[in-house]
This record gives C-alpha cells, sequence and structure tokens, in this order.
C-alpha cells in the first residue's frame, strides 16, 4: 500500500499497533501528524568539548558514559543528584541540586550530553541547564559527531525521543515527499523562506540551530496565514454576508446617563463609545473586542452600548463566567441606572426555580431590557423578546460553543466582547484577527496605581506586622500561592498548609481559602464572606484572578511569584487598589528571581506588562488554552514572528476578497488542509 498523508502511523515500520497507541498520546495518528511533530528544543553538539578540557568558569557542553549515580544530602537539608560520566579524556561530576526524580531516568552505562556552567565544588563538576540521554547502556550509542545539532522532541511515557527521532529519521524523505507547498503562492518573496519540503527536513535534521530556526519560520507562516484565512472568511461571513440590526442614534438614555454618572469619562471610554456607536449604527453586525486593564471603565462603555439598544427597543444582555461575577455587574449596573429608573434582571443558578421562572418569563415577554447573568442566560429554557445586543465579559472564560449558543438566542444581535487581559497588538491580530479590537489604556480619574515591591523571605516577620497593621485599620489582604497541596517534588508554600499557619500566625484576624478544587458554592460563600468584611485574609491560588471587586482589600501578599507569568502577577495585582485607599502588592522573591520582579514592579500598564511577558516566555499563556473549535499555534513565535503576521494576514485577507469561500480550482487543496486542521472551525469562528 502506497504510503499518504493520511495512512495511519501503526503502518510505518518500526511503529506496529502498540507505538501507535503510544503515539496517539501525543496526538499523532497519521503520517501527517507525524512530519508536523517538530523538536521543541534543539541541543547544539557541534562544539562538545572533551572533559579534560572543561575549564572552570566556562560553558560548555560535554558527551560521556555514566559511570555512577547517587543522591547527596546537604547540612541545609537539600538533596542533590549527581552523576559522574567519563569520556576518552577524563571524568567530571554532574549535580543536579534538588532534582532527585533525575535518578530514575539517568543511569549507569548511559551515554549522556550535558550542557552548563563549570563550577569548582570539592572539584571540578558540572551543573547541567540541560541533559539528554543519547544511549542506555543496552542501545547502539547515538553520539552526534563533530557539526551536529540534536533534535529533542515531545515524548510520552512509552515512546522516547529517542526513538522518536530514530523513527522520524527512518521515514523522514518519503514522508516530506508526500507534502505539497500549497501556500508557497502566498508567500512574499522579501521574507526570505524556504519550501515546505526543505523546512521541513531541516527542522527535523538541521545541520544548525540557524538553520532550524528558518524552517520553524516557513511552518510558523503557514501555520498564521491559515489561521488568518480562517478568521478572515469569518470577518467577511459576519461583516458582508449578515446583515445586522441596524439601530439608531437616539441619544435619549445615553445622554441622560452621561449627566449623571459621579465621574467624567476618560479620553478613551469616549472613543470607544464612538467606535461602538459607529458599529451599532450600521447596517453590518457589530463583532468587536473591548480590551483594557482591570479597573479601566470597560463595564461602563459596555452599558451606553446597552442603553442604545434599548432605545431602539431592543433588548441587551450582560453575560459573566461566574456567579458572584454576574451579581458585581448587577450592582454596579443597578446604581449606574438607578437616576434612569431602570432595573437590570439578574438570572443565575442559585435562584429558586419559581425565581427562574419568573425572571425567564419576563425576559421573554420583553419587561426585561437589560439582563446579567452566566450560563443560565444560553440554557433552552430562557427566551429573549428581542436580543438586540450581546455583551460577554471575560469571554475566553466561554467555549466558543456557549458564546455561539448566546448569540443565537437573538435574530442578528450586534457582539461585545470583554477582556481584561490585555495582549500585544500582534497577538491580537492572530487570536482575534475576526474581531474589531478597541483598547482602554488609560486609567479613571482618582484611581490611584498599586504600589508593588519585591522583598525577601527575611522580611516576612515585617510583611506579616504590616497585614496586621492594616488589617487592624479596617482593610483586607490577599495572601496569593501557587499551589494548593505541598509536594515532595516542589519546594513550595502550599496554599492549603499557609492557611492554617496564617490563622495561627495572624490571630485572632480572620483567615480564609479559596481555590481550585473547592466545589464552586463552597468557594463562592468564602468569597462572599470575604466581600461582605467577614474573613479578613483571604488565602488564595489564582482562582481569584478572574474575581469580584472588594474595594477594601488594600494589600496583596504573592508567593512564589517567579513561578507566574508577568501578566498573571498584573492581573492577581488588579484585584486590589479597588477603592480610594493606598494599596500595596509585595511579591516575596527568592535572589535569582527578583530582576525580573522589579521591572514587573515599576510597571503599571497591562499592555507594557503583556509585551514583556510575550518576550520573556514567548507564546506561553498568552496564546490560550485551547478551546472547544479554536486554533492551536505550534509553530508561531509571538516575540519575534511579527513580521510573519503582519505578512500573513495581508495575504489572507486578499485572498477571501477575491475568492470568499476558497471553491476557485486553484484554491481546492488549501481548503483542503484547512478542514484538516482546524475541522469545524470554519463555522464556529464567525463567532469569535
Amino acid at each position: 500500500m502506497p504510503l499518504r498523508l493520511d495512512t495511519s502511523v501503526q503502518y510505518l515500520k518500526g511503529v506496529g499497533p502498540h507505538r501507535a497507541e503510544n503515539f496517539a498520546r501525543l496526538g499523532i495518528h497519521t503520517v501527517e501528524d507525524l512530519v508536523y511533530h517538530i523538536p521543541h528544543r534543539y541541543l547544539d553538539a557541534t562544539t562538545v568539548t572533551p572533559i579534560a578540557r572543561a575549564d572552570v568558569g566556562n560553558e560548555v557542553t560535554l558527551i560521556g558514559r555514566v559511570i555512577s549515580t547517587g543522591i547527596l544530602p546537604t547540612r541545609r537539608r537539600l538533596q542533590i543528584f549527581r552523576a559522574v560520566i567519563r569520556d576518552s579524556s577524563g571524568l567530571i561530576e554532574c549535580a543536579w541540586p534538588g532534582q532527585t526524580f533525575l535518578d530514575r531516568t539517568i543511569k549507569e552505562g548511559q551515554l549522556l550530553l550535558a550542557s552548563g556552567p563549570i563550577k569548582y565544588y570539592h572539584g571540578r563538576q558540572i551543573v547541567p541547564r540541560e541533559q539528554i540521554v543519547l544511549a542506555n547502556a543496552d542501545e547502539e550509542a547515538d553520539q552526534p559527531g563533530q557539526g551536529m545539532v540534536l533534535s529533542v522532541y515531545p515524548a510520552t511515557e512509552g515512546l522516547s525521543h529517542r526513538q522518536i527521532r530514530r523513527l522520524i529519521g527512518d521515514h523522514l524523505d518519503e514522508m516530506v515527499s508526500l507534502v505539497d507547498d500549497v501556500a508557497l503562492p502566498y508567500i512574499p518573496a522579501a521574507l526570505g523562506l524556504p519550501g515546505l519540503r526543505d523546512a521541513l527536513s531541516t527542522v527535523h535534521r538541521p545541520r544548525t540551530v540557524a538553520e532550524a530556526e528558518r524552517g520553524r519560520r516557513r511552518l510558523a507562516y503557514d501555520e498564521l496565514f491559515d489561521m488568518q484565512l480562517v478568521v478572515a472568511r469569518a470577518r467577511y461571513l459576519a461583516k458582508r454576508a449578515t446583515k445586522g440590526m441596524q439601530h439608531e442614534l437616539k441619544k435619549d438614555l445615553t445622554t441622560k446617563l452621561k449627566h449623571a454618572l459621579p465621574f467624567e469619562l476618560t479620553g478613551g471610554q469616549r472613543r470607544v463609545i464612538r467606535e461602538i456607536t459607529a458599529d451599532m449604527t450600521s447596517p453590518e453586525r457589530m463583532h468587536r473586542l473591548l480590551m483594557g486593564d482591570v479597573g479601566s471603565g470597560k463595564t461602563v462603555v459596555a452599558l451606553f452600548a446597552m442603553l442604545l439598544a434599548v432605545e431602539n427597543d431592543s433588548q441587551a444582555v450582560f453575560m459573566a463566567p461566574t456567579e458572584l461575577l454576574s451579581e458585581q455587574h448587577s450592582r454596579t449596573l443597578r446604581e449606574l441606572l438607578a437616576p434612569l429608573e431602570i432595573v437590570p434582571e439578574l438570572l443565575i443558578g442559585r435562584l429558586s426555580p419559581s425565581e427562574k421562572t419568573a425572571v425567564r418569563d419576563r425576559i421573554a415577554s420583553g419587561a426585561s431590557r437589560i439582563i446579567v447573568g452566566t450560563h443560565a442566560l444560553f440554557q433552552e429554557k430562557t427566551a429573549f423578546h428581542r436580543l438586540g445586543l450581546v455583551v460577554i465579559d471575560e469571554q475566553h472564560r466561554f467555549g466558543v460553543e456557549q458564546r455561539a449558543a448566546l448569540i443565537e438566542k437573538g435574530e442578528v444581535p450586534d457582539v461585545l466582547l470583554l477582556s481584561a487581559t490585555p495582549i500585544p497588538r500582534t497577538l491580537a491580530m492572530t487570536l482575534y484577527g475576526d474581531l474589531d479590537i478597541s483598547a482602554l489604556r488609560e486609567k479613571p480619574a482618582g484611581r490611584r496605581d498599586v504600589k508593588t515591591t519585591v522583598r525577601s523571605s527575611r522580611s516576612r516577620s515585617a510583611i506579616y506586622q504590616f497585614v496586621r497593621e492594616q488589617c487592624g485599620a479596617g482593610r483586607q489582604a490577599y495572601v496569593v500561592y501557587p499551589v494548593i497541596d505541598e509536594s515532595e517534588k516542589v519546594d513550595l508554600k502550599a496554599a492549603t498548609t499557609m492557611a492554617e499557619r496564617l490563622r495561627h500566625d495572624l490571630s485572632p484576624l480572620e483567615v480564609g481559602l479559596v481555590h481550585g478544587r473547592m466545589k464552586a458554592e463552597e468557594r463562592d460563600t468564602t468569597m462572599r464572606a470575604f466581600r461582605d468584611g467577614k474573613i479578613h485574609v483571604l488565602v488564595a491560588t489564582t482562582v481569584i484572578e478572574v474575581g469580584i471587586d472588594v474595594a477594601n482589600a488594600t494589600v496583596m501578599l504573592i508567593e512564589h511569584p517567579e513561578r507566574f507569568g508577568l501578566a498573571q502577577l498584573h492581573q492577581l495585582r488588579g484585584r486590589i487598589g479597588r477603592g480610594g485607599e493606598e494599596s500595596y502588592c509585595i511579591l516575596l522573591a527568592d535572589a535569582g528571581a527578583r530582576e525580573r520582579l522589579r521591572l514587573f514592579a515599576q510597571s503599571s500598564d497591562g499592555f507594557r506588562i503583556a509585551e514583556m511577558d510575550l518576550q520573556e516566555r514567548g507564546m506561553g499563556q498568552l496564546a490560550g488554552a485551547r478551546q472547544s473549535g479554536g486554533m492551536v499555534v505550534r509553530f508561531t513565535d509571538f516575540s519575534k514572528d511579527d513580521d510573519l503576521i503582519v505578512a500573513s494576514r495581508k495575504s489572507a485577507l486578499s485572498l477571501i476578497e477575491e475568492d470568499p469561500v476558497l471553491s476557485q480550482k486553484r484554491h481546492v487543496e488549501l481548503r483542503k488542509r484547512l478542514e484538516r486542521r482546524y475541522e469545524r472551525g470554519m463555522e464556529l469562528f464567525r463567532v469569535g
């Protein structure tokens, strides 16, 4: 049987049914999946140093046979895994402080490659930054020769990176020959990208790291081009194929709200309100994302849009991801709308059956004009009289299908998505290319920056005393940890353990605990108690990252901040500084992480911090969790592929203008690739 891209990997020589099951755990089912399973890193063995010439103070790459291993305790209770390796010139000790788990993977007789600095501690030793087992004692040596770069593949239990490298190497030429370069006509020559077959060959079998990077950039362009085609088509469908609900600018309720506000709108808020108004009064359907920091005034902007819908005898709905957040938005809107004598409706899961029925009846009859709620809004029992605007807060917390279910409750409602997670422009162009994007960068007048400081564990007693003083003055505090339960594998203070310790150390202050493993009802009860002032100090994991406003909370202590991305730290910090009092964020960090954190402490601009995070971690968590029907980013490095993003977007928009459904004969193969790569994404991405 001739090999094809859709052939199951089990039919490749050396794979078989058992290994095919292991490959399936990596998402590899077909030959095409395997050829696109590229290395996640490379070890540059072009300059392997003989062990005898590994001088103290130098960074080197060594290769040697493991002749002994062991775990050494130290006086400070830190355990060090060690291995002695030998080549033809001599031997040296490798030391991994705190990484005793390596005794399960590094064994006597193995051929080991180790890269890192040479230090002196009772003799020369290397402290590897990276290491890789090239061969087991009973395997043929897979030692790279001079001038080779070693590919390291994502692996899984029962399928090592060495086995994957060997299998791909055995079949690479045949697999690559099956690939068609369907995107080549749409790549600007100025980018200097290689052909697709050359790119795949070099990412798997590079002669230099630079050559592998050129191959990766070509794969990244294809990935970005395909994504931009999907979102460009979705944009075309949303904007042109479907006529929107054209609202008239009546300036009745919106003018009353503007005069009744107890504060002045910022210049950014006025600009975004104009953009939204232009969308809603045009014949095309609005499909806009509003990004802005916590506290930048997105809710007020959304309210102006909702009142524009109400002025036109339509209903407006505001959906939030949690009941607590829905209750908070309901209270905020109730206060702002009081002068207009409009009462927002609240529909959440914890209402009694009779209350839900009454609310749904008012919504269906049109008596309720502004409705706030959670996922209960898109349940089958909920029907709207005339839905004109859908506002979705923290939209990334809802799956695409959930958002679609709510939007489909109306005929063609306008859609406004809100996000308190600022993301860089190039990333927004990729992830939200089918949306018009607005950004709020200004803070409302009177809102103070949170004072952020970096401290060491020696300051713990003084920090606890500061927390006592703040709570004694009637304020409240958060203490945030990156993990829930203590583990022998990580030397981190855990939320559950520290909550108990803080109850003792901060007595008689009331200490509460919330984390992601708690039942939602239990977590909400604790959060409500904190909101109502019954809890002074709330110990939490990142479950509070998107949480309720507690204006009285003025202190946040973050333990092990080095374990968080900078954008995530900024989101956590946004939980305080919500009232008029001076607020303080304290980062308790080890010495090695402090410089990075000091840079964070100096900035309060969420967009700037997102850029810093992107440069530091690549696409990381910014590119986000995979959602139902979403797109997975595998090859793109958002910190350095700006030119590819801009070029692929331009090419995709031009192609969709020419052939909106890719029906022309020369685009058939391209459409087939899109359908293979994104399955239902072609349909689902019209809702963002």
